[in-house]
């Protein structure tokens, strides 16, 4: 991750904030003005919580905090109850923040510990790995997701199934609604598309991440190439690739790796895919996922791969097989 990257960014959230804020204390300062026991109410909270304070560095004088916390819950629970009555407008005067977790800074703090927010991670993650992988997720997504291009055909002859594609179909969209919905279940397994191209393996591998993203989870999207070529820059040094970008692999949410299988395979590539897969498997902090797509059949992974890697993704990996006819020319 560039410090350019991450200064941009940190602009753009403070710009955010402020707005949020900015526009909340508009809207409060004609709330309050149509309601003025508000601000009444406000002034002697104000002034209970400096009579506090003040009282706590005192000694003997407990039963006084005692009084001076009620008097401030019974003031509290009235500017509720005035808020509550008011209605819809009265959510108006908090700001209304792009994210709730991190108020648009970027950062959650528990008082002990500061840590990046998702939702800065996963701008990051866009900006300087996911590009135009993952940009298209307004209409990469299950409300554009037609099973009407895959046919009702039953053909074992044609498709070597005894179902058809589009019943094929319906099973896989079930195994991803089941694999969205069991994110953070570390027995639910990771994905495996496999498949002739053409068949919606990457189309609802941007289903599952527009659903992950609504959640709150990070999504790093790389086609295996890429990623194995960036992996390897690191290992060598090369191109400033850093830390950062490994640890991403290892780390975030859900790892996509689209196209396993052209990235041209040498014993390095083999190493650092398994080392890849292997360490994701093996996170015990979170519950992390992987979606792998391929072109490649099971046999072909045999055949490609080393033994260590697919026994690996047929271990822990639900295998999905795509068959049908090239969605690309029924569209045409």
């Amino acid at each position: 991750m560039s410090n350019t990257t991450l200064k941009s960014l940190l602009i753009e959230y403070n710009k955010k904030k402020i707005k949020a804020e900015e526009l909340a204390d508009q809207k409060k300062s004609k709330l309050y003005k149509d309601f003025p026991e508000l601000t009444e109410i406000d002034k002697k909270l104000s002034s209970l919580a400096l009579s506090t304070m003040k009282e706590m560095v005192k000694e003997n004088n407990k039963d006084l905090i005692t009084k001076l916390n009620y008097d401030i819950s019974v003031l509290k629970k009235q500017k509720e109850e005035i808020l509550k009555s008011i209605g819809k407008r009265a959510e108006e005067i908090y700001p209304n923040y792009e994210c709730s977790k991190c108020k648009d800074t970027g950062y959650i703090s528990d008082g002990i510990s500061t840590q990046m927010c998702n939702c800065l991670k996963q701008k990051i993650y866009d900006i300087e790995y996911n590009k135009s992988n993952i940009s298209n997720l307004e209409k990469q997504n299950f409300e554009n997701f037609n099973l009407d291009f895959y046919s009702t055909e039953v053909s074992p002859e044609k498709y070597q199934s005894d179902i058809s594609p589009r019943e094929n179909m319906e099973l896989i969209r079930s195994i991803c609604n089941q694999f969205i919905d069991n994110f953070d279940d570390k027995n639910e397994k990771n994905l495996l598309f496999t498949g002739k191209t053409g068949l919606g393996k990457t189309f609802l591998s941007s289903c599952i991440a527009k659903e992950l993203l609504k959640k709150g989870k990070t999504v790093l999207y790389q086609t295996s190439s890429v990623m194995l070529d960036t992996i390897i820059n690191y290992r060598f040094g090369r191109s400033n690739v850093s830390q950062n970008v490994y640890d991403h692999l290892l780390n975030v949410d859900l790892l996509i790796i689209d196209d396993l299988g052209t990235e041209g395979t040498n014993n390095m590539k083999l190493v650092e895919l398994f080392n890849l897969i292997n360490s994701r498997l093996l996170n015990t902090e979170k519950s992390i996922k992987t979606v792998i797509s391929t072109n490649l059949s099971l046999q072909d992974l045999f055949n490609t791969y080393d033994e260590r890697i697919v026994s690996r993704i047929v271990g822990s990996y639900n295998i999905c097989y795509f068959f049908g006819d090239d969605i690309r020319f029924i569209k045409k």
